[in-house]
């Protein structure tokens, strides 16, 4: 597959500021108001919902819905029947963009989140992971990665599965970074399985430092068969492997299939053709 470089006119610049400012001030607003559903949900039904099933499931509701709303994002997710949503899995997902957790929230699935200790910092969107229970790691901290590895065995052994962003960072190229060992360690040692989840075009939205949104431009999730454990008992290493050169070539193919997007440090548009 090849691609030119197009300039964005005026037009499309004008488009994409004044679609970030309204996208972010409705953010706010729907944010405020769906932690209040939240937290309402969280006081009623926690004496018999330990795993926040109902609070997850509105929070799924909250991310997945901003998607739709710009209609030239032309959002799509292919796959869902890959997770029975009666089974635990260990969800894996590349990471380009903050906007892949609403895509992930698009899921329907019930899941923790596994996500940087920063993240709950953030005003709304730190709120509504606390009152998810989902689990924080503060990043390069040996006792904070033990922690976090004994948090997501305990919500697998209730049933709850885990998602993950096994490159640990948001990738600064659009490429997939290596994956970090983690996840698969922790789905050989329960016997649980992997299911991967890859995202395109988040990072040609709104990458990692670009301030403003794109306004044009598809995103696409496909959930992948899962992997089984048996498939890959004491061989973690190879599950890794596998499991990045199987998500990569599938970003390549989602890549083929639509428009590459914007780098996040070029300043002109990539525009890519369609696979011959």
């Amino acid at each position: 597959m090849q691609s030119v470089e197009r300039p964005r006119n005026a037009l499309q610049k004008a488009i994409d500021k004044v679609f970030t400012v309204v996208f972010l001030l409705y953010f706010i607003l729907s944010s405020s108001f769906f932690n209040t559903l939240t937290a309402i949900a969280t006081l009623l039904t926690f004496p018999f919902d330990k795993r926040r099933q109902l609070v997850h499931m509105i929070s799924c509701v909250w991310g997945w819905h901003y998607l739709p709303l710009n209609p030239f994002w032309q959002f799509k997710m292919e796959g869902r029947e890959h997770i029975d949503p009666d089974k635990t899995y260990v969800i894996i997902g590349n990471h380009a963009s903050y906007l892949d957790i609403l895509v992930c929230y698009a899921i329907f699935r019930k899941f923790k989140f596994v996500s940087k200790e920063m993240v709950f910092n953030i005003p709304l969107i730190g709120w509504n992971m606390y009152l998810n229970q989902y689990v924080k790691i503060r990043r390069g901290n040996l006792s904070s990665i033990k922690e976090m590895m004994a948090t997501c065995k305990e919500w697998l052994k209730m049933g709850a599965s885990v998602l993950m962003f096994p490159e640990g960072t948001r990738t600064e190229t659009g490429e997939i970074l290596p994956f970090r060992a983690g996840s698969f360690n922790l789905a050989l040692e329960l016997n649980v399985p992997i299911v991967p989840i890859v995202i395109y075009g988040t990072f040609e939205v709104f990458p990692k430092k670009r301030g403003e949104l794109r306004t044009f431009q598809p995103i696409h999730a496909r959930i992948l068969p899962p992997m089984m454990p048996k498939d890959y008992e004491g061989k973690p290493g190879k599950m890794k492997d596998e499991a990045h050169k199987l998500m990569s070539e599938t970003l390549d193919e989602l890549r083929a299939k639509y428009y590459i997007g914007t780098a996040s440090d070029a300043k002109e548009e990539l525009v890519g053709t369609k696979k011959e």
